[in-house]
């Protein structure tokens, strides 16, 4: 069989342009604080690619960790366990969570999808995912989360779990761990309240 590269190289082209093309649409569509504004790809625990415009129309606690820490971060996935189940079962299918790592080269998509069935997350309104150094700056910065690396490879930084929008843009926050913040929680019901 002969194939026509210059046939190949024009549906290639073709297919790139109507990529950018829905890319930029929808870019231009989100409000201007939009966290989906920020170009990064993701990997979910089960080898996914997505971007975060892929979230777009979906009410979503969005928060950073690392599979490897042993204090802060197994708190912050128990404290967002404790918020969901504050509210009924019909919210809880309707709200999203997305813990994206601090640690792209050990945190692979083999050990999110072990960290998943150890902490047993429901990876149907739960997303663990993984993108590149830069990605994780990005994000940290739009999400006022702090960070650093230590010589002991260790993490240290700060801790948020913040409400997007159906549009990407934050909400509400909080930064309290180990017991359910009652603002939080009312704004919540509040978002679940105004759509699907």
């Amino acid at each position: 069989m002969k194939i026509n590269l210059r046939n190949v190289l024009q549906a290639f082209l073709a297919l790139l342009f109507f990529q950018l093309a829905r890319e930029s649409v929808a870019a231009t569509q989100l409000p201007g604080d939009s966290i989906y504004r920020l170009p990064i790809a993701l990997t979910d625990q089960d080898g996914k690619d997505f971007h975060l415009t892929d979230r777009r129309a979906t009410l979503q606690l969005v928060s950073m960790f690392y599979t490897s820490c042993p204090y802060v971060c197994p708190l912050i996935i128990d404290t967002i366990k404790k918020t969901q189940r504050a509210l009924d079962a019909d919210e809880q299918k309707r709200l999203q969570i997305l813990l994206v790592s601090f640690d792209p080269e050990r945190d692979t998509v083999a050990r999110l999808k072990e960290t998943a069935g150890q902490r047993k997350i429901d990876t149907t309104t739960w997303t663990l995912a993984r993108t590149d150094t830069r990605g994780v700056r990005k994000l940290a910065a739009v999400l006022g989360v702090q960070y650093r690396a230590l010589a002991n490879r260790e993490i240290n930084h700060s801790t948020s779990i913040v409400l997007l929008d159906r549009d990407g843009r934050i909400v509400a926050r909080t930064d309290k761990l180990g017991e359910i913040d009652a603002e939080f929680v009312a704004a919540l019901h509040t978002a679940l309240a105004a759509g699907p």
